[in-house]
């Protein structure tokens, strides 16, 4: 699969939350999107992890923004008057991470007892224990709602072993985890059995399509490692890391199902 690319335009406004330093930005094709930059701190790998993430919650039939890459030319951010977002722009120079901006839409708040059926609370539960997302808590809950209906945004905390890549052997260790942080997910509390939504989802991953998602990441963001100096080697990296995972989907499923069972 390949991604849109849109040309920023103009920046809008800044949205001052999270580690990459989002921000609303018009596009040559008259849209609005939440960038997320490649100049931020947490750099291209979590642009990388949220692409991946977005990308596998649409593959599971979640609901997701729609994804694109956005170019920021050297000259967007000249007339800026705030030198942190210059500075941010001037290193953002390249391809970005674009997600749809939802107009109108709210973060999920468990406190306005407005919350998604069981079914599809226990899908969301599961994609974020099979990616290590560590980032769906009530402190941040990464979901909006738009429409009457849940969104899922920013995975860029997810597949955190890849800011320690340190070979092959690590990376099957990673793909092994139980995932113990799902306790802390924000939907826990409010889904059906994880184990059901193993046999729900497990079924529509595949290599091809974790080879499509993959193949949507932008060269330019997969860093270069002593195992997998090209891009394409990387991206066969991660595909090796999600078979991994998929393969041993009942460890981090029983550990999930232990969490919510404890909460009943």
């Amino acid at each position: 699969m390949q991604l849109r690319t849109v040309t920023a335009t103009r920046y809008v406004t800044p949205l001052r939350e999270g580690g990459s330093l989002p921000a609303i930005v018009e596009a040559d094709d008259l849209g609005l999107y939440v960038v997320k930059f490649r100049g931020a701190g947490q750099g291209v790998l979590a642009l990388t992890a949220d692409l991946i993430g977005c990308e596998l919650a649409r593959a599971l039939g979640l609901l997701v923004p729609d994804v694109v890459c956005v170019d920021v030319d050297p000259a967007l951010g000249r007339n800026e008057p705030d030198y942190e977002i210059r500075e941010l722009l001037q290193k953002s120079t390249g391809i970005n991470l674009g997600i749809d901006y939802l107009p109108g839409s709210f973060m999920f708040d468990a406190a306005a007892r407005l919350f998604p059926d069981a079914a599809a609370a226990a899908d969301i539960v599961w994609l974020d224990a099979f990616i290590t997302n560590v980032d769906r808590t009530a402190r941040n809950p990464n979901l909006l709602w738009w429409h009457r209906k849940l969104y899922c945004i920013d995975h860029g905390a997810a597949l955190y072993f890849h800011y320690n890549w340190t070979g092959f052997g690590a990376i099957h260790e990673a793909a092994l985890s139980p995932f113990a942080p799902i306790r802390q997910h924000v939907l826990l509390p409010h889904a059906s059995s994880i184990v059901d939504a193993a046999a729900r989802l497990t079924p529509r991953i595949n290599p091809d399509v974790l080879t499509g998602i993959l193949d949507a990441v932008p060269d330019e963001w997969l860093l270069p490692e002593p195992d997998a100096p090209t891009p394409q080697e990387k991206r066969a990296l991660y595909v090796e890391f999600f078979l991994r995972r998929l393969e041993s989907a009942s460890i981090f499923t029983e550990e999930a199902e232990r969490a919510r069972t404890q909460l009943i």
